[in-house]
């Protein structure tokens, strides 16, 4: 059966979340392009780079010539790039704004002009800011604490705007991601207490009772390939949080323990962090029917078992695995 968005163009397809999508839209029949800047290494889609239906397109997200050139044929968007926390943001303010705002509408209007029929724009649960109601719902309103936030707000506001018949528009608002992917990152809290109690023996805990919304990446492309297959009376102009488990942060740390060694310390620190959500992601599972089937626990043994079979070289040292980390080692401008 014919698909009805045979060619994805992928932005930031080779970071965390791209770098395990890339290669199931390929396994599922979708022609991909990818517009990344690797900077995170270039052999992330080592094992299907032969596939025909991969094109890597090394540039800048904010050179209209490398997006034009990027989007052109292409049926459909999953816009995945960005400066991708709040550490990493602030690193470099006006760096930040430039990829993750500046050239966001430009990048809308450069896939309409294409013929682009649907655009699924990665937005994030911290656009909510702190909440005290005990389930934190898409009706309620935006207060993004940081530039990071902020920006994903208004970047959904933009594509709100832009949206128009015969140009479908999907925003999410995912949880936290965890789990193995090729380009792994170790800077996401499940992902980070597993390597260190793997590594270290010992987890570090900060508070400890912040509720956290998590999502395992399996979980996070499988939807992707959903909104892209569903029709557009289901999804058009649709706005989505997309989230598993809201567990304490000592939770977690308790999971991995469990899973990794009972033996693995927990030390838990004071912290001035103090923000805790409960995320609800009932709307879209209502609406679309759209159910994760992994657990934070099935991360954690995904994770273990990539550190046994030597998937994941010097995990604590190597900057790749911590985006703040190689944003620094990186001359970005």
């Amino acid at each position: 059966m014919a698909k009805r968005f045979k060619r994805v163009l992928v932005t930031g397809g080779a970071g965390y979340v791209g770098s395990n999508l890339v290669p199931k839209l390929l396994a599922a029949g979708h022609e991909v392009t990818v517009l990344d800047l690797y900077i995170y290494g270039q052999d992330v889609f080592a094992a299907c780079r032969d596939n025909p239906g991969l094109r890597e397109v090394r540039g800048d997200l904010r050179n209209p010539d490398t997006t034009r050139s990027a989007v052109s044929g292409c049926d459909a968007v999953i816009h995945l790039a960005c400066i991708s926390n709040d550490p990493s943001f602030d690193l470099d303010p006006s760096l930040g704004r430039s990829i993750n705002f500046d050239c966001f509408r430009p990048l809308v209007r450069a896939a309409k002009d294409a013929g682009v029929r649907r655009f699924i724009y990665a937005s994030s649960s911290s656009v909510y800011g702190i909440k005290d109601e005990p389930e934190v719902t898409e009706d309620l309103p935006l207060r993004p604490l940081t530039d990071y936030s902020k920006y994903k707000a208004l970047c959904e506001d933009v594509l709100i705007e832009e949206r128009e018949p015969g140009f479908v528009t999907v925003i999410l608002r995912p949880a936290t991601i965890c789990g193995y992917a090729p380009r792994l990152r170790l800077d996401l809290t499940v992902n980070i207490l597993t390597n260190h109690a793997i590594n270290n023996g010992r987890i570090t805990v900060f508070g400890g009772d912040q509720l956290r919304p998590n999502l395992h990446v399996e979980d996070m492309t499988d939807l992707y390939l959903t909104l892209l297959e569903a029709p557009d009376s289901l999804v058009d102009g649709k706005v989505w949080n997309a989230g598993y488990h809201n567990l304490k942060v000592i939770e977690i740390a308790e999971m991995v323990q469990s899973k990794v060694d009972q033996k693995v310390e927990i030390v838990i620190t004071p912290t001035n962090d103090h923000r805790s959500y409960h995320v609800s992601s009932e709307r879209i599972h209502k609406e679309l029917g759209f159910a994760p089937r992994r657990s934070v626990e099935d991360a954690i043994i995904d994770l273990k078992a990539a550190f046994a079979g030597g998937k994941v070289p010097n995990s604590m040292t190597d900057d790749r695995y911590y985006n703040i980390k190689r944003m620094q080692s990186v001359s970005l401008r």
